[in-house]
């Protein structure tokens, strides 16, 4: 009997849900009007009531509406197909979503995130029997990379390959091989897994120190303030000061295999820019077009707030589930400030005591787990994999003292502040030398930059 609860009580987009069978935290449950479905993440647990924040217009939600609980995790879809794709926080692909509802998108209404009739080219290369998670059963081409169809990532201990597919064209639902765990049961296997997006993929051998630089091709990040693959940035600087314009030359322009874009409550103006700019822009390692090896996560200022944080965790789980196909991954947020503003509300929803400015208790630690999950992880296969996070910071009045600033300053490994004066007198990139720092080494000699 499927799991249920009754509305007690709406505040905005935070529901208080009545249930009486057991439910996890961050678990996802579906808010029913009429016959809408609103989604909904599992954010607190007190008794026998939840709290509940919708992704959607919680208006025409009342007291006594039914509730269903999924019984699973907010998680996404990974497989092929995601390189080259837009989605907003939840993983929808918006092009599919403008095709089925045009440009104003109803309530309720989500898609899934991976075509489920397109045909992939699998070649398996497994040829052990015993595998572990994160392992190689066979590869995928998707665009310019060989895309690796791995162990599902949740299944824990040695597994037992008892059948693989063979060479030939399947669908992501579409079963390829066939394992048994050590408990004797057998897991049938397809290109398609899910992920939950609030837990880390740790199906690596080890964690690397990040001490290779990223080539960004911005001369002065490269030489003075250079960036770690594998390592982490931020990129505070009041309005105006040219954050987004660094982040698309960055994205451009940087030496890495994939860039991931999570615009999380960002002004839409700006993401319609990038959407226009990137399928124009050429990679100048391939020559083909710049969407071949980048995917947008779109959630702009006027889609619902808690939809930023969904977006952010969306983003980061992308980003090491292909770097465990060893790929170097580059993850820039924009604006990491936004979802601590969704982060303040709902906070405040939950009536929490707050801390400074009125931002959870909690930011500092929320931001350095975000920050955390980039890194330099070594494989079980040998390889290598990276992903180097950027976020920029808009602090009001382009104050640095601010309390979402500050918790980023303590966990990145280095600061690009934006100036004022310099983007007035357009000096661009707008970094400022005195204000700045990096933590990495540079690719040019240590001499050399002490003097400049």
């Amino acid at each position: 009997m499927a799991n249920t609860g009754r509305i007690v009580a709406v505040s905005g987009n935070l529901l208080t849900v009545a249930f009486d069978k057991p439910v996890m935290q961050n678990e996802v449950g579906y808010a029913v009007l009429g016959r809408l479905r609103l989604k909904a993440e599992l954010i607190r647990v007190r008794g026998t009531h939840a709290d509940m924040q919708v992704f959607e217009d919680t208006t025409g939600l009342y007291v006594g509406g039914q509730v269903d609980f999924s019984n699973e995790l907010l998680a996404v879809e990974l497989g092929p197909g995601l390189l080259g794709q837009i989605y907003d926080g939840l993983q929808n692909p918006l092009p599919e979503l403008a095709e089925a509802s045009g440009f104003f998108l109803p309530r309720g209404l989500y898609l899934d995130p991976l075509d489920r009739e397109r045909r992939w080219a699998f070649n398996p290369t497994r040829t052990g029997q015993q595998l572990m998670a994160g392992d190689t059963l066979g590869t995928v081409p998707e665009g310019v990379f060989t895309h690796r169809i791995m162990v599902p990532l949740a299944l824990p201990g040695w597994l037992t390959l008892r059948w693989l597919a063979p060479p030939g064209e399947y669908t992501v639902a579409e079963v390829i091989a066939k394992l048994e765990d050590e408990r004797g049961r057998e897991h049938a296997v397809s290109m398609l897994q899910r992920w939950p997006v609030k837990i880390p993929i740790r199906a690596y051998r080890e964690r690397l120190r990040p001490s290779e630089p990223l080539v960004t091709k911005i001369r002065l990040i490269d030489t003075l303030f250079p960036v770690a693959r594998g390592g982490t940035y931020c990129i505070p600087g009041p309005f105006g000061a040219g954050k987004t314009v660094l982040q698309q030359l960055t994205s451009c322009h940087a030496e890495v295999d994939m860039v991931i874009i999570a615009a999380c409550g960002e002004r839409a103006g700006e993401v319609v820019e990038t959407l226009r700019e990137f399928p124009e822009l050429t990679d100048p390692r391939t020559g083909q077009s710049l969407m071949e090896r980048t995917m947008i996560i779109c959630n702009t200022s006027s889609m619902p707030v808690a939809a930023r944080e969904a977006s952010v965790y969306t983003a980061v789980t992308i980003a090491e589930y292909y770097r465990q196909m060893g790929l170097n991954v580059l993850l820039l947020a924009d604006s990491t400030s936004r979802w601590a503003q969704a982060l303040r509300e709902i906070s405040g929803r939950l009536e929490e005591i707050p801390g400074e400015e009125a931002f959870p208790a909690y930011l500092e630690s929320v931001i350095a787990a975000f920050y955390e999950r980039g890194g330099v992880v070594a494989l079980r296969d040998g390889s290598v994999g990276s992903v180097t996070i950027g976020g920029t910071v808009s602090p009001a009045g382009g104050n640095f003292e601010e309390p979402v600033t500050q918790a980023t300053l303590k966990v990145v490994g280095a600061f690009h502040g934006l100036s004022r004066a310099r983007s007035d007198a357009r000096r661009y990139p707008a970094i400022d030398p005195l204000e700045s720092w990096s933590h990495y080494a540079s690719v040019a000699p240590e001499d050399e930059v002490e003097t400049a």
